[in-house]
Protein backbone atom coordinates (compact mmCIF):
# COMPACT_ATOMS: atom_id res chain seq x y z
CA UNK A 1 0.00 0.00 0.00
CA UNK A 2 1.53 3.33 -1.07
CA UNK A 3 0.81 6.37 1.36
CA UNK A 4 1.65 9.37 0.45
CA UNK A 5 0.91 13.62 1.99
CA UNK A 6 0.00 16.52 0.49
CA UNK A 7 2.50 19.66 0.24
CA UNK A 8 1.41 22.55 1.95
CA UNK A 9 1.48 24.96 -1.26
CA UNK A 10 -0.92 22.32 -2.87
CA UNK A 11 -3.34 22.46 0.34
CA UNK A 12 -2.97 25.87 -0.06
CA UNK A 13 -4.37 26.07 -3.66
CA UNK A 14 -6.70 23.23 -3.53
CA UNK A 15 -9.68 22.61 -1.00
CA UNK A 16 -11.82 19.20 -0.47
CA UNK A 17 -15.40 19.17 -0.80
CA UNK A 18 -17.13 15.42 -1.06
CA UNK A 19 -13.98 13.19 -1.92
CA UNK A 20 -12.95 15.85 -4.63
CA UNK A 21 -10.14 18.20 -4.58
CA UNK A 22 -11.16 22.01 -6.27
CA UNK A 23 -8.82 24.38 -6.91
CA UNK A 24 -10.00 27.56 -4.36
CA UNK A 25 -10.17 29.80 -7.04
CA UNK A 26 -12.71 28.01 -8.94
CA UNK A 27 -13.36 25.53 -6.52
CA UNK A 28 -15.48 28.15 -4.64
CA UNK A 29 -17.89 28.36 -7.59
CA UNK A 30 -18.15 24.88 -8.23
CA UNK A 31 -18.77 24.39 -4.80
CA UNK A 32 -21.85 26.67 -4.84
CA UNK A 33 -23.16 24.86 -8.22
CA UNK A 34 -22.55 20.91 -5.94
CA UNK A 35 -24.39 22.35 -2.89
CA UNK A 36 -27.13 24.38 -4.94
CA UNK A 37 -27.97 21.00 -7.26
CA UNK A 38 -28.11 19.18 -3.81
CA UNK A 39 -30.69 21.44 -2.16
CA UNK A 40 -32.85 21.50 -5.28
CA UNK A 41 -32.64 17.48 -5.19
CA UNK A 42 -33.73 17.35 -1.68
CA UNK A 43 -36.53 20.23 -1.59
CA UNK A 44 -38.00 18.23 -4.90
CA UNK A 45 -37.77 14.67 -3.41
CA UNK A 46 -39.20 15.89 -0.50
CA UNK A 47 -42.01 17.66 -2.83
CA UNK A 48 -42.64 14.63 -3.92
CA UNK A 49 -42.58 12.52 -0.76
CA UNK A 50 -45.54 14.48 0.13
CA UNK A 51 -47.56 14.26 -2.62
CA UNK A 52 -47.31 10.90 -2.55
CA UNK A 53 -48.50 10.38 0.77
CA UNK A 54 -51.16 13.11 0.70
CA UNK A 55 -52.47 11.25 -2.39
CA UNK A 56 -52.05 7.90 -0.33
CA UNK A 57 -53.65 9.45 2.19
CA UNK A 58 -56.63 10.55 0.40
CA UNK A 59 -57.07 7.35 -1.76
CA UNK A 60 -56.94 5.76 1.75
CA UNK A 61 -60.14 8.47 2.90
CA UNK A 62 -61.64 8.30 -0.03
CA UNK A 63 -61.82 4.28 0.17
CA UNK A 64 -63.03 4.13 3.87
CA UNK A 65 -65.67 6.67 3.36
CA UNK A 66 -67.01 4.27 0.39
CA UNK A 67 -67.13 1.50 2.95
CA UNK A 68 -68.26 2.87 5.45
CA UNK A 69 -71.06 4.49 4.10
CA UNK A 70 -74.30 3.36 4.60
CA UNK A 71 -76.09 3.03 0.95
CA UNK A 72 -79.99 3.54 0.69
CA UNK A 73 -82.19 1.10 -1.35
CA UNK A 74 -85.73 1.04 -2.22
CA UNK A 75 -87.48 -1.27 -3.67
CA UNK A 76 -91.11 -1.78 -4.99
CA UNK A 77 -92.72 -4.58 -5.09
CA UNK A 78 -96.37 -5.01 -7.14
CA UNK A 79 -97.36 -7.69 -4.65
CA UNK A 80 -96.97 -10.78 -2.19
CA UNK A 81 -95.96 -14.07 -4.75
CA UNK A 82 -93.87 -16.70 -4.45
CA UNK A 83 -92.41 -15.50 -8.05
CA UNK A 84 -91.68 -11.95 -7.03
CA UNK A 85 -90.82 -12.89 -3.15
CA UNK A 86 -87.87 -15.13 -5.02
CA UNK A 87 -87.03 -12.20 -6.66
CA UNK A 88 -86.70 -9.53 -3.59
CA UNK A 89 -85.08 -12.17 -1.92
CA UNK A 90 -82.32 -12.87 -4.81
CA UNK A 91 -81.70 -9.20 -4.61
CA UNK A 92 -80.88 -9.58 -0.87
CA UNK A 93 -78.34 -12.49 -1.42
CA UNK A 94 -76.79 -11.39 -3.99
CA UNK A 95 -75.99 -7.88 -2.12
CA UNK A 96 -75.12 -9.27 0.90
CA UNK A 97 -72.30 -11.37 -1.11
CA UNK A 98 -71.20 -8.14 -2.70
CA UNK A 99 -70.41 -6.90 0.79
CA UNK A 100 -73.65 -4.85 1.29
CA UNK A 101 -75.39 -5.76 4.39
CA UNK A 102 -78.70 -4.50 5.56
CA UNK A 103 -78.26 -3.03 8.90
CA UNK A 104 -74.47 -2.26 8.57
CA UNK A 105 -73.68 -0.68 4.93
CA UNK A 106 -76.99 -1.10 3.77
CA UNK A 107 -80.51 0.28 4.37
CA UNK A 108 -83.08 -1.13 2.28
CA UNK A 109 -86.98 0.64 1.83
CA UNK A 110 -89.20 -2.34 1.09
CA UNK A 111 -92.68 -1.50 -0.08
CA UNK A 112 -95.10 -4.09 -1.15
CA UNK A 113 -98.53 -2.16 -2.96
CA UNK A 114 -100.55 -5.65 -2.71
CA UNK A 115 -101.92 -5.30 -6.28
CA UNK A 116 -102.95 -1.81 -5.32
CA UNK A 117 -102.90 1.57 -8.45
CA UNK A 118 -102.87 3.73 -5.41
CA UNK A 119 -100.40 2.08 -3.44
CA UNK A 120 -97.89 2.40 -6.15
CA UNK A 121 -98.38 5.86 -6.94
CA UNK A 122 -98.50 7.07 -2.90
CA UNK A 123 -95.15 4.23 -2.39
CA UNK A 124 -92.94 5.69 -5.44
CA UNK A 125 -93.68 9.01 -4.15
CA UNK A 126 -92.23 8.27 -0.63
CA UNK A 127 -89.13 5.92 -1.83
CA UNK A 128 -88.34 9.19 -4.01
CA UNK A 129 -88.91 11.39 -1.19
CA UNK A 130 -86.82 9.59 1.01
CA UNK A 131 -83.71 10.23 -1.48
CA UNK A 132 -82.69 6.46 -1.65
CA UNK A 133 -79.41 6.04 -3.92
CA UNK A 134 -81.04 3.65 -6.35
CA UNK A 135 -84.90 2.32 -6.23
CA UNK A 136 -85.53 -1.20 -7.85
CA UNK A 137 -88.68 -1.76 -9.52
CA UNK A 138 -90.00 -5.55 -9.42
CA UNK A 139 -92.49 -5.94 -12.58
CA UNK A 140 -93.30 -3.90 -14.91
CA UNK A 141 -96.53 -1.94 -12.83
CA UNK A 142 -94.07 -0.79 -10.33
CA UNK A 143 -91.01 0.00 -12.19
CA UNK A 144 -93.51 2.31 -14.49
CA UNK A 145 -95.49 3.83 -11.51
CA UNK A 146 -91.03 4.75 -10.20
CA UNK A 147 -90.54 6.32 -13.58
CA UNK A 148 -93.23 8.62 -13.80
CA UNK A 149 -92.18 10.12 -9.97
CA UNK A 150 -88.09 10.51 -10.81
CA UNK A 151 -86.02 11.19 -14.04
CA UNK A 152 -83.26 11.45 -11.85
CA UNK A 153 -82.49 8.95 -8.99
CA UNK A 154 -81.48 5.61 -11.12
CA UNK A 155 -84.13 2.78 -11.48
CA UNK A 156 -83.03 -0.71 -11.56
CA UNK A 157 -85.91 -3.18 -13.36
CA UNK A 158 -86.16 -6.33 -11.42
CA UNK A 159 -88.01 -8.95 -14.50
CA UNK A 160 -89.28 -6.73 -16.86
CA UNK A 161 -90.79 -8.79 -20.22
CA UNK A 162 -90.58 -6.16 -22.54
CA UNK A 163 -89.38 -2.32 -21.27
CA UNK A 164 -89.37 -0.95 -24.88
CA UNK A 165 -92.70 -1.66 -25.42
CA UNK A 166 -93.94 -0.72 -21.87
CA UNK A 167 -92.19 2.94 -22.33
CA UNK A 168 -89.55 2.50 -19.74
CA UNK A 169 -86.66 3.23 -22.08
CA UNK A 170 -85.54 3.95 -25.44
CA UNK A 171 -83.21 0.45 -26.28
CA UNK A 172 -82.23 -2.17 -24.59
CA UNK A 173 -78.56 -1.73 -25.56
CA UNK A 174 -79.10 1.83 -24.70
CA UNK A 175 -81.72 2.87 -22.42
CA UNK A 176 -80.83 6.43 -22.55
CA UNK A 177 -82.63 7.48 -19.45
CA UNK A 178 -82.24 6.99 -15.59
CA UNK A 179 -83.65 3.16 -15.84
CA UNK A 180 -81.93 -0.44 -16.67
CA UNK A 181 -82.27 -3.74 -15.57
CA UNK A 182 -82.63 -7.57 -16.35
CA UNK A 183 -85.48 -8.77 -18.28
CA UNK A 184 -87.17 -11.84 -17.76
CA UNK A 185 -88.39 -12.17 -21.75
CA UNK A 186 -88.49 -16.12 -22.76
CA UNK A 187 -88.39 -17.75 -26.50
CA UNK A 188 -92.29 -17.87 -26.77
CA UNK A 189 -91.87 -20.13 -30.15
CA UNK A 190 -90.26 -22.70 -28.14
CA UNK A 191 -92.32 -23.17 -25.51
CA UNK A 192 -95.35 -23.74 -28.07
CA UNK A 193 -92.87 -26.29 -30.25
CA UNK A 194 -92.44 -28.13 -26.49
CA UNK A 195 -96.29 -28.24 -25.77
CA UNK A 196 -97.22 -29.36 -29.23
CA UNK A 197 -94.65 -32.57 -27.97
CA UNK A 198 -96.34 -32.72 -25.29
CA UNK A 199 -99.61 -33.14 -26.04
CA UNK A 200 -99.59 -34.84 -29.32
CA UNK A 201 -103.27 -34.40 -30.42
CA UNK A 202 -103.26 -30.81 -29.98
CA UNK A 203 -104.93 -28.64 -32.70
CA UNK A 204 -106.38 -25.24 -30.78
CA UNK A 205 -104.36 -23.57 -28.06
CA UNK A 206 -105.93 -21.33 -25.26
CA UNK A 207 -104.15 -17.99 -24.44
CA UNK A 208 -104.82 -16.92 -21.12
CA UNK A 209 -103.79 -13.23 -19.68
CA UNK A 210 -104.59 -9.84 -17.97
CA UNK A 211 -105.42 -7.33 -20.72
CA UNK A 212 -103.94 -4.12 -17.66
CA UNK A 213 -100.72 -6.03 -18.07
CA UNK A 214 -98.32 -4.97 -20.67
CA UNK A 215 -95.98 -7.32 -20.68
CA UNK A 216 -98.57 -10.12 -20.81
CA UNK A 217 -100.72 -8.33 -23.93
CA UNK A 218 -97.31 -8.59 -25.46
CA UNK A 219 -96.53 -11.77 -24.68
CA UNK A 220 -100.04 -12.85 -25.46
CA UNK A 221 -99.98 -11.66 -28.99
CA UNK A 222 -96.37 -13.08 -29.97
CA UNK A 223 -97.90 -16.96 -28.54
CA UNK A 224 -101.07 -16.21 -31.04
CA UNK A 225 -98.30 -14.88 -33.64
CA UNK A 226 -96.40 -17.85 -33.37
CA UNK A 227 -98.94 -20.56 -32.41
CA UNK A 228 -100.64 -19.52 -35.96
CA UNK A 229 -97.09 -20.19 -37.40
CA UNK A 230 -96.83 -24.12 -35.91
CA UNK A 231 -100.31 -24.81 -37.71
CA UNK A 232 -102.54 -24.25 -34.48
CA UNK A 233 -105.36 -22.58 -33.78
CA UNK A 234 -105.86 -20.30 -31.29
CA UNK A 235 -108.38 -19.22 -28.40
CA UNK A 236 -107.88 -15.93 -26.79
CA UNK A 237 -109.17 -15.40 -23.24
CA UNK A 238 -108.58 -11.60 -21.12
CA UNK A 239 -109.54 -10.84 -17.55
CA UNK A 240 -109.59 -8.02 -16.02
CA UNK A 241 -108.68 -8.72 -12.22
CA UNK A 242 -108.27 -11.73 -10.08
CA UNK A 243 -112.59 -11.86 -9.68
CA UNK A 244 -112.77 -13.18 -13.46
CA UNK A 245 -110.33 -15.97 -13.59
CA UNK A 246 -112.50 -18.32 -12.73
CA UNK A 247 -115.25 -18.45 -15.16
CA UNK A 248 -113.01 -16.77 -18.33
CA UNK A 249 -110.96 -20.03 -17.49
CA UNK A 250 -113.40 -22.49 -17.59
CA UNK A 251 -115.12 -20.94 -20.64
CA UNK A 252 -112.05 -21.15 -22.11
CA UNK A 253 -110.99 -24.48 -21.18
CA UNK A 254 -114.00 -26.14 -22.67
CA UNK A 255 -112.68 -25.14 -25.96
CA UNK A 256 -109.05 -26.02 -26.08
CA UNK A 257 -106.56 -28.96 -25.63
CA UNK A 258 -104.18 -26.98 -23.26
CA UNK A 259 -103.66 -23.43 -22.38
CA UNK A 260 -100.61 -21.01 -22.46
CA UNK A 261 -99.97 -18.55 -19.81
CA UNK A 262 -97.11 -16.01 -20.48
CA UNK A 263 -95.81 -13.69 -17.41
CA UNK A 264 -98.45 -12.57 -15.95
CA UNK A 265 -98.62 -11.33 -12.01
CA UNK A 266 -102.38 -11.32 -11.52
CA UNK A 267 -103.11 -14.71 -12.84
CA UNK A 268 -99.73 -16.40 -10.76
CA UNK A 269 -100.97 -14.95 -7.63
CA UNK A 270 -104.35 -17.19 -8.31
CA UNK A 271 -102.94 -19.92 -10.34
CA UNK A 272 -104.69 -21.89 -8.02
CA UNK A 273 -108.32 -20.63 -8.99
CA UNK A 274 -107.04 -21.53 -12.97
CA UNK A 275 -105.68 -25.08 -12.32
CA UNK A 276 -109.24 -25.89 -10.80
CA UNK A 277 -110.86 -24.99 -13.04
CA UNK A 278 -108.66 -26.71 -15.98
CA UNK A 279 -108.12 -29.86 -13.56
CA UNK A 280 -112.06 -30.45 -13.75
CA UNK A 281 -111.61 -30.86 -17.74
CA UNK A 282 -108.46 -32.43 -17.68
CA UNK A 283 -107.05 -29.42 -20.01
CA UNK A 284 -103.10 -29.02 -19.11
CA UNK A 285 -101.89 -25.14 -18.29
CA UNK A 286 -98.51 -24.02 -19.50
CA UNK A 287 -97.43 -21.15 -17.63
CA UNK A 288 -94.17 -19.54 -18.07
CA UNK A 289 -92.47 -19.41 -14.24
CA UNK A 290 -91.42 -22.27 -12.35
CA UNK A 291 -93.60 -21.05 -9.40
CA UNK A 292 -96.83 -21.10 -11.85
CA UNK A 293 -95.90 -24.72 -12.31
CA UNK A 294 -95.68 -25.58 -8.63
CA UNK A 295 -98.80 -24.02 -8.51
CA UNK A 296 -100.67 -26.25 -10.76
CA UNK A 297 -98.87 -25.99 -14.25
CA UNK A 298 -97.82 -28.86 -16.24
CA UNK A 299 -94.61 -27.35 -17.69
CA UNK A 300 -93.44 -24.39 -18.28
CA UNK A 301 -90.40 -23.02 -20.24
CA UNK A 302 -89.62 -20.27 -18.01
CA UNK A 303 -87.19 -18.42 -15.88
CA UNK A 304 -85.75 -19.01 -12.34
CA UNK A 305 -86.80 -15.89 -10.69
CA UNK A 306 -84.60 -16.20 -8.09
CA UNK A 307 -82.03 -15.97 -10.56
CA UNK A 308 -83.16 -12.71 -11.77
CA UNK A 309 -82.94 -11.24 -8.25
CA UNK A 310 -79.47 -12.04 -8.08
CA UNK A 311 -78.34 -10.66 -11.91
CA UNK A 312 -80.59 -7.73 -10.39
CA UNK A 313 -78.31 -6.72 -7.56
CA UNK A 314 -75.44 -7.11 -9.30
CA UNK A 315 -76.98 -4.37 -11.74
CA UNK A 316 -77.42 -2.17 -8.71
CA UNK A 317 -74.34 -2.69 -7.44
CA UNK A 318 -72.68 -1.26 -10.82
CA UNK A 319 -74.93 1.57 -10.77
CA UNK A 320 -73.79 2.68 -7.31
CA UNK A 321 -70.21 2.06 -8.26
CA UNK A 322 -70.60 4.52 -11.33
CA UNK A 323 -72.52 3.08 -14.03
CA UNK A 324 -74.83 5.26 -15.43
CA UNK A 325 -78.42 3.16 -16.27
CA UNK A 326 -78.71 5.47 -19.89
CA UNK A 327 -75.39 3.68 -21.13
CA UNK A 328 -75.92 0.38 -19.44
CA UNK A 329 -77.52 -2.65 -21.72
CA UNK A 330 -80.27 -4.35 -20.39
CA UNK A 331 -80.04 -7.78 -18.88
CA UNK A 332 -81.62 -11.30 -19.90
CA UNK A 333 -81.34 -13.29 -16.92
CA UNK A 334 -81.34 -16.45 -18.21
CA UNK A 335 -82.51 -18.37 -21.39
CA UNK A 336 -85.67 -20.16 -21.29
CA UNK A 337 -85.43 -23.44 -18.06
CA UNK A 338 -87.69 -26.44 -18.71
CA UNK A 339 -89.50 -26.88 -15.45
CA UNK A 340 -92.24 -29.98 -14.88
CA UNK A 341 -94.41 -30.80 -12.60
CA UNK A 342 -94.44 -34.70 -12.45
CA UNK A 343 -97.04 -34.87 -10.46
CA UNK A 344 -99.62 -32.71 -12.66
CA UNK A 345 -98.72 -34.55 -15.64
CA UNK A 346 -99.21 -37.70 -14.10
CA UNK A 347 -102.39 -36.67 -12.97
CA UNK A 348 -103.62 -35.88 -15.92
CA UNK A 349 -103.05 -38.62 -17.72
CA UNK A 350 -100.04 -36.97 -20.12
CA UNK A 351 -96.85 -38.90 -20.83
CA UNK A 352 -93.95 -36.47 -21.14
CA UNK A 353 -91.26 -37.43 -23.45
CA UNK A 354 -87.66 -38.71 -22.43
CA UNK A 355 -85.80 -36.35 -23.91
CA UNK A 356 -87.99 -33.04 -22.82
CA UNK A 357 -87.98 -34.79 -19.14
CA UNK A 358 -84.36 -35.69 -19.04
CA UNK A 359 -83.29 -31.93 -20.02
CA UNK A 360 -85.91 -30.47 -17.76
CA UNK A 361 -86.19 -29.24 -13.95
CA UNK A 362 -88.36 -31.21 -11.58
CA UNK A 363 -90.86 -28.66 -10.01
CA UNK A 364 -92.34 -30.05 -6.48
CA UNK A 365 -96.09 -29.87 -6.51
CA UNK A 366 -97.23 -27.17 -4.13
CA UNK A 367 -99.95 -29.11 -1.33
Amino acid sequence: MVSFSLSSSFEKSFIYIGGIYYEKNKGILGFAVVLLVVLLGSLIYNTVQKSSQKTTNTQQVAQTTTQDKKVKLGVLQLLSHPALDAIYQGIQDELAKEGYEAGKNLEIDFQNAQGDQSNLASMSEKLVSNKNDVIVGITTPATLSLANVTKDIPIVMGGITYPVEAGLIKDEKKPGNNITGVSDRTPIKQQLEIMKQVVPTLKTVGILYTSSEDNSVKQAKQAEEDAKALGLEVKVATIANTNDIQQVTESLASQVEAIFVPIDNTIASAMATVVKATDAKKIPVFPSADTMVADGGVLGLGVDQYQIGVETAKMVVEVLKGAKPADTPIKLANEGVIYLNEEKAKELGITIPADIAQKAQKVTAKK
